[in-house]
């Protein structure tokens, strides 16, 4: 069930829209559940449709087309590294494979601490600063070295 502090949000998200239009707040609202919950279940794709009456399955072709989305739980730290052409370009394998060493862990998968969990991103939109990571799909890292992301690691702990 939607707590009381998240259907405030998605109110405050509806108002953007017009009132027929409910579903158009489904990215928002999705936003707002995950920040909450940590993750999104079936469960809370469900509690989202039924809220901005919308088909359930709309709701999950939204969760699983965006990565930004997360359908399994993820450590604290959820690290994106864009393997798109631009970063591949300028050795983000070279991150990939340091982040896969340093944390002892592939893709999709969460470190034993429960603390960091990585994901291959698609283009992020900032392919000058190229390679780059995203932390919890905000703070961007960008021009990484794999001196740089060990200090980046080391300020999250």
């Amino acid at each position: 069930m939607l707590s009381n502090e998240a259907i405030k949000k998605i109110d405050y998200e509806l108002t953007k829209y017009p009132s027929d239009q409910r579903q158009a707040a489904v990215m928002s609202a999705l936003r707002i559940v995950q920040t909450e919950r940590g993750w999104l279940s079936k469960e809370s794709i469900s509690e989202v449709a039924k809220y901005l009456r919308m088909p359930e399955i709309a709701a999950l072709e939204v969760a699983t087309f965006y990565n930004m989305y997360d359908l399994a739980p993820v450590g604290k730290y959820k690290i994106t590294i864009c393997t798109n052409i631009s970063c591949m370009l300028r050795d983000s394998d070279a991150i990939v494979n340091h982040l896969k060493t340093k944390l002892d862990i592939g893709f999709g998968e969460v470190s034993t601490d429960g603390k960091f969990c990585l994901k291959e991103g698609e283009c992020m939109g900032a392919c000058g600063g190229a390679p780059l990571m995203t932390v919890n799909n905000h703070s961007m890292h960008e021009f990484l070295t794999p001196e740089s992301v060990d200090k980046i690691l080391e300020g999250l702990k």
